[in-house]
Parts: C-alpha cells; structure tokens; sequence
C-alpha cells in the first residue's frame, strides 16, 4: 500500500515508518518538525537501506496538505501528528486544541479531496481517565482529565462522525495506546525528548547517564504495592507493528471503523520501572519522591484481548529488552553530543 504518515519522524511514527518499509510498503512522510528531527528521516533511510520520500508542511495548513495528498494518492493515512505533553496541555488548551482537533479535520479534509478512504488514528488511553476497573476495556467509561486527552476523544468523535456519514467511505481504525517506552534494537532512532522529559523512561535513562541527577517520582501515597503509580508500558516496536497490522485490516476493506486498545496487560510500577533500568545499566538510578503530579491516575493497565484478536497482534517484547533498548538508544545519544 502507498501509506501517508503524519508525524512520521516522531516517536511512535518513525517507527512505524520502519516497520512499513520493511514490510514492502510505499512510505511518504508528512512532519512540520515541531517536535521531531529532521535528521531521523536519514536515520529511518540508514536503517531501511532507500530514502524516505517527505513533506515539510503543518497538517493545520489545509491547502498545503490538500496538495501534497492529491499529489501522492495514497491508499491510506496513519496519523499521529500532534501535541502530546499532558503537562503542556493544562497550560497552553488552545494550541492543543488546535493542532490535535482542528488537525485531524484539515486531515480528514485532504483525505476527502484524494479520495483517500483508509485511516489508522493515534489515540491514547489517557481518555480513560482514571478507570473503574483493570484491566481496562475499550468499554470503559471515558473521562480524560486533561486537555490533551480531551483533544484525543474529541478527535475520535470527529472521525466516527465521519465514518457514520451518509455515503460515507471512510474506514478507520482507532488505536488507544497505553505507555509506549523502548527504541529500536539498533539504537538509531528512540524518544527524543526536547528539554525536561515528560516520559518516565527518557527521564530514567537520562539520570542513568548521569544527564540528571535523579529521577523525580511523583508520589509514593498511592494506593499500590509500593505505594507508586502503575502502569501499562508497552515496547514501541510492538506499537509499530501494531501500526500495519490496522493497515492489512483496513486493506481488507471489513466494516467501518475498530477502536482497540494497544498494551501489554502486564502493570508495572513506577518504582519496578526504576529497579529494571538499575538492572539494565548495571548501577542503580537515583530517584527522589516529590509531591504527586496534577492528571496523574492510580494505576491503568490495558486489555489487549480485542486487538490481539482482531489484528492477529501481540505485544511480545519484555520489559527487560524495553530497557535494553533504551539504554542503547541513550547511549548513542551521549556519544553523538561527545561528537558535536
């Protein structure tokens, strides 16, 4: 398939992009960079042995991305271009709520105007709130207690209105995603934060590589094991091959629209997630517990039972190879600042 990725030199979207071409897929990315690097684009073409085909453009910029999609056809879009710092969110509303809601209408508009029928939307399980019940289903209640979550449901409810239409062809399948953590085994792309990390994982491995002095944990008071939060946190190479699987059900052309949870269903705590690292690097990482932090939840871990049935998809990686790769990916990191 000729597949558009919004994002695609993102977190989750340069992998995905991996996993596309090396699965035979015709990848063409679309990123304004905001967020990401250019230089992973030539990281995803290291890795993938051809160049990767992009647009520099703001999905929120109609009329450019109307072109580029009736310039490249493609079959389908996976979109993930969006904010996505939760913290960030509470802050600056309206710019969430324009780059993520209004984003996904100039997408869905593009879409319209190239005949492009074929969607895969980067969701998130923060909709959930704090759940009633763990594992989670995609039956629970929906009640994100952030904008950014917001601006997700809301972005659901635009493509399910839009899906319901009236000769509508548009088929779309909704991934809500848990805690994506890791990199890829080689060590050439990963997370890359900007500044203060909103990730338990960058965060951790930064402190390992002594980048931060310790790890900031943001209550001990909860009611778990430890009293720590807990949570899904699946390998985002998983996630990635999550990614095409939705592709080859929508190529299939069976129904209108999945909305499927993507996690491990296996919790951990943020204090196991620290002693698993301390494993890893082979020292322990020093962390510090401070008072809890506005939208942070109990604990949520995922049911992945439909998406394994329906996508023929399992998250297989384990928690210590999470942390191997990323370790690896911070590593590297280290020693091309050395480098430069």
């Amino acid at each position: 398939m000729k597949v558009v990725v919004t994002g695609g030199a993102g977190y989750i979207g340069s992998h995905t992009v991996v996993e596309l071409l090396e699965r035979g897929h015709d990848v063409h990315v679309v990123d304004s960079f905001c967020n990401s690097e250019r230089s992973v684009i030539a990281r995803i073409a290291g890795l993938v042995g051809k160049p990767v085909p992009f647009s520099e453009l703001d999905i929120l910029d109609s009329s450019a991305l109307t072109d580029c999609l009736i310039e490249v056809r493609p079959d389908a879009v996976i979109h993930f271009a969006a904010l996505k710092s939760v913290g960030e969110s509470i802050s600056m509303p309206l710019e969430y709520y324009r780059a993520n809601v209004e984003g996904t209408i100039s997408l869905l508009s593009a879409m319209d105007a190239a005949g492009c029928s074929r969607l895969v939307f980067s969701s998130t399980a923060t909709i959930y709130g704090e759940p009633e019940e763990c594992p989670v289903p995609e039956t629970a209640s929906l009640r994100p207690p952030t904008p950014y979550g917001r601006t997700k449901l809301a972005s659901e409810w635009v493509i399910r209105d839009c899906v319901d239409a009236p000769d509508s062809k548009l088929i779309a399948v909704i991934l809500r995603y848990f805690n994506p953590v890791g990199a890829h085994p080689s060590g050439l792309i990963g997370e890359l934060p900007r500044g203060l990390p909103n990730n338990l994982a960058p965060y951790i491995t930064q402190t390992a590589a002594g980048l931060r002095s310790h790890v900031r944990v943001f209550g001990a008071d909860y009611p778990t094991p430890d009293g720590t939060g807990v949570r899904d946190f699946i390998h985002v190479v998983d996630l990635a091959v999550a990614h095409v699987a939705a592709l080859q059900v929508l190529e299939g052309g069976d129904g209108k629209s999945l909305t499927l949870n993507l996690g491990t269903g296996r919790p951990y705590s943020v204090l196991e997630m620290i002693q698993a690292f301390s494993d890893v690097v082979g020292h322990p990482v020093p962390y510090e517990v401070v008072e809890r932090r506005t939208g942070d939840i109990v604990e949520s871990w995922a049911d992945p039972s439909r998406a394994e049935a329906l996508l023929d998809w399992r998250a297989t990686r384990s928690l210590r190879e999470i942390c191997e790769d990323a370790w690896r990916w911070q590593r590297n990191l280290s020693c091309r600042a050395l480098e430069d």
